[in-house]
């Protein structure tokens, strides 16, 4: 079996997004793991629903992959304008006479009237179904969330209103309705922005969420006498002259006392990581083949694999093992470091 591969064998076997095993307690820290997922049908259902300014909401009916509340929370993110804001805003009456949003959209002059918001009322996350806690859960549209929407699609187009500045600046997305490759790259760029944003504390969360699904896989897959061990060390590896042990995302330590470094990283791990990571790759397997030990990473997200791909790249051409995050995949990674203990 082939274990070192190049990022295109790769590729073929990675998930891209998270596995549902572990998607569920990735949103609780933060939505962007379901956002991504769900990232290609949002652009995807903006791309076709051209026919009038509201043909989204019937696209919507006949998409299986996207809720109401997931395709309001795609909006919020575009345009940077979350629950807080939101919820500073109603009466929508202050802003639009009559609580009617006119507005210009492919050359013509349109009316959307508000149905809730244009009086008082709350769009914190929370009552908008797109808290962490409530957007599992799905659901239709509500009236409510029609009216954001509408506000976010097309609050930069409108006209003979007093709109804050914010959604002037920012609600263009539903100009770029029907538009293909400009709606791409908006998206696209904004969740590059958006990806840095879960940086620090929030990264550090999920991070530590797909090692834990690494390590629990594992420890099923192996033996019972092997060892599995989340951020360990290597006997006799170390990265500074003072030596310092070099930390690894997953130890394996085998009945033979034989011992494996497994590198972990998916599309919340920053930009910077996977530079250093790759950079890092090849004096790291020397030192790791020199003590006598084996390289392995669990490599994927749409980030890294369709991105990142001159980093991970590398990181393949210096690994011993390069797997994806699948079940079918970690059992791979599993069959490797048997079939190694056995040499």
């Amino acid at each position: 079996m082939k274990y070192k591969r190049s990022l295109t064998e790769l590729r073929s076997k990675a998930v891209l997004h998270w596995p549902e095993d572990i998607l569920h307690a990735a949103v609780e820290l933060s939505v962007l793991p379901l956002l991504l997922k769900t990232q290609d049908s949002f652009i995807s259902l903006l791309k076709v629903a051209n026919r009038t300014p509201e043909a989204w909401r019937d696209a919507i009916k006949h998409n299986t992959d996207l809720s109401g509340p997931i395709f309001l929370k795609h909006l919020m993110v575009m345009t940077d304008i979350g629950g807080e804001a939101l919820n500073k805003l109603p009466p929508l009456s202050n802003y639009c006479p009559n609580g009617t949003l006119t507005f210009n959209w492919h050359g013509k002059i349109w009316k959307y009237q508000f149905e809730t918001i244009q009086n008082k009322c709350s769009l914190a996350n929370s009552a908008l179904k797109v808290d962490s806690k409530k957007i599992l859960a799905g659901g239709e549209l509500t009236v409510k969330m029609v009216d954001v929407a509408m506000l976010l699609l097309f609050g930069s187009s409108g006209i003979n209103d007093s709109l804050p500045m914010e959604i002037k600046e920012r609600c263009v997305v539903g100009t770029l309705i029907g538009c293909s490759e400009e709606l791409n790259q908006f998206v696209k760029e904004n969740y590059i922005r958006v990806s840095r944003q879960v940086g620090g504390a929030t990264s550090n969360a999920l991070g530590q969420l797909t090692q834990d699904y690494v390590v629990s896989q594992l420890k099923s897959l192996l033996p019972s006498d092997w060892t599995v061990q989340k951020d360990g060390c290597l006997p006799n590896i170390f990265h500074t002259k003072e030596g310092n042990k070099t930390n690894f995302d997953v130890v394996v330590k085998t009945n033979y006392g034989k011992y494996f470094g497994i590198e972990v990283t998916f599309q919340v791990t920053t930009n910077s990581v996977i530079e250093r990571k790759a950079r890092e790759s090849s004096a790291l397997m020397a030192r790791v083949h020199a003590a006598g030990h084996k390289i392995c990473y669990v490599i994927d997200g749409s980030g890294n694999i369709n991105i990142r791909k001159n980093a991970v790249s590398k990181i393949c051409k210096y690994s011993d093992c390069t797997v994806a995050i699948s079940n079918e995949e970690i059992q791979y990674l599993a069959n490797y470091l048997v079939e190694q203990n056995k040499k």
